[in-house]
């Protein structure tokens, strides 16, 4: 990439979000390639340079200006508590993608089953920033350590509570621990700085890539359904199918017969097909989507 070429610096989150996020650009329609030594991943676009950096500290690059535009969690977006355009809400239904919870907990059986009796206690939590801007909407003073991993073996001897990534609530009660409160639940959020929008250039570039991450994203629980129906059953197919489906009727070669195609969601496909089999249809043909843009 020479001086004179434009470019848009995207930070890509290396840790738990990063083979998702490949994967995301991938069905984005981009060539996405990460060396496990380099932390500069390879992209098929002369226009976009990609850094590897961990989620918790994108925020606060982005919000330098030091990166264009990032994916990284809401979660460390307040952790870092620093001033960065939020463009859009990635969540996806595969691998980390999804909602996150911080939640805060405590031993079972331990006098700690609410905010208000941490008063004066101990917490240990990877979000200091997070957990005590918690603290202090409740009017509790507590002691906030920094955990470096392992924070759910903490309480009772080195915390008196933790405040910890919980998806499924395994870990927790592998440890003899009860959730207090729900301190956050996060997302993946695309995020950008306020100059690189404020340029003309980066802000188009920006658009059409989260035009195109959106739309691999719709597509993701979605297929495209596609049969030959007779005219006469026409509109007993079209009833058949899901209410939002808007289906695309082309003509045969056969005037007896039409081309249906409409996109419905996967976990639908299975109980449709038969029902419109049983209705006429013939030819059912299923088809994976890789974006669907609105």
């Amino acid at each position: 990439m020479s001086d004179t070429t434009p470019c848009l610096r995207i930070g890509i989150p290396k840790g738990s979000l990063q083979e998702t996020t490949q994967k995301l650009f991938v069905r984005a329609g981009y060539d996405l390639r990460i060396s496990g030594r380099s932390y500069y991943p390879s992209i098929d676009d002369t226009e976009i340079q990609c850094i590897l950096i961990r989620p918790q500290e994108m925020a606060r690059y982005v919000a330098q200006g030091i990166l264009d535009c990032a994916i990284t969690g809401l979660d460390w977006i307040l952790e870092n508590d620093v001033e960065v355009e939020e463009l859009a809400d990635l969540r996806a239904p595969w691998p980390n993608y999804g909602v996150v919870r911080w939640v805060m907990a405590s031993k079972e059986g331990s006098k700690f089953a609410r905010v208000e009796d941490l008063q004066g206690g101990r917490i240990a939590t990877e979000a200091v920033g997070m957990t005590r801007r918690f603290l202090a909407r409740h009017g509790v003073q507590a002691n906030v350590e920094f955990s470096w991993g392992a924070t759910e073996v903490k309480p009772p001897i080195l915390a008196d509570a933790i405040v910890d990534v919980s998806e499924t609530g395994a870990s927790l009660r592998a440890n003899n621990l009860r959730i207090m409160h729900v301190v956050l639940e996060s997302t993946p959020r695309f995020i950008s700085h306020r100059d690189a929008l404020a340029d003309g250039w980066k802000r188009d570039k920006i658009e059409r890539v989260l035009m195109l991450l959106k739309g691999a994203i719709a597509a993701a629980t979605r297929v495209l359904l596609s049969m030959n129906v007779p005219r006469a059953q026409l509109e007993q197919i079209i009833a058949i199918l899901p209410a939002l489906a808007t289906p695309t009727i082309s003509t045969l070669a056969d005037p007896e017969w039409v081309d249906v195609s409409t996109v419905v969601e996967e976990k639908k496909v299975r109980e449709l097909i038969p029902k419109l089999y049983q209705a006429g249809a013939r030819g059912l043909i299923e088809l994976p989507i890789n974006k669907i843009v609105e």
